[in-house]
């Protein structure tokens, strides 16, 4: 299947994105939302900005290695021996993810380390958006999905995401019975 892809596309950076696709879309899928969550769950617990950049860094930088690791791995776990990559092939799959993992993920984070006017946060949530609904609209440059329901659906899964991490944060301000 890599294969067909790889014959499919030109040369350079787009027959690499081609490549690996699902790769990147996954990395940076996660990278957005993940790091979104701990901004969402760190504002919803009132916490401070430098609260919010110390684990919005701790967790890009920790899960974007465990994400492309994982990746590796995954590759590697396949059950015969002629379906399993070699541990090089299966490294450029995980630095995939987590290339993807970092350009997107640090996309929340922007709006604590730019100066923004309002709210940080409503920034962060808008370019955490903007940066889902563009890689999944983005994908139709490379595959036969439609722009408007590809970038959609990337877009209502990490809003999903995000809302939950925020919940819980509220959650946690009125189990302790304030924060911050």
């Amino acid at each position: 299947m890599r294969e067909d892809r790889e014959r499919r596309t030109p040369n350079g950076v787009a027959r690499w994105i081609r490549t690996y696709l699902p790769e990147l879309v996954y990395g940076a899928n996660d990278g957005v939302v993940t790091t979104l969550a701990v901004v969402s769950g760190v504002t919803g617990a009132q916490l401070s900005a430098t609260v919010i950049l110390i684990l919005g860094f701790a967790n890009l930088l920790a899960d974007g290695v465990s994400m492309g690791a994982s990746d590796v791995l995954s590759e590697r776990s396949k059950p015969a021996e002629e379906d399993r990559p070699s541990l090089r092939e299966a490294s450029k799959n995980g630095l995939a993810t987590f290339s993807g993992f970092l350009a997107a993920g640090v996309v929340p984070l922007l709006a604590y380390l730019l100066p923004v006017p309002g709210s940080a946060f409503a920034w962060a949530c808008g370019l955490s958006a903007v940066t889902l609904f563009g890689i999944g609209a983005g994908r139709s440059f490379f595959s036969d999905r439609g722009w408007l329901l590809a970038g959609l659906e990337m877009l209502a899964i990490g809003a999903l995401a995000g809302s939950v991490a925020y919940g819980v944060g509220l959650l946690g301000r009125l189990v302790t019975g304030g924060g911050g």
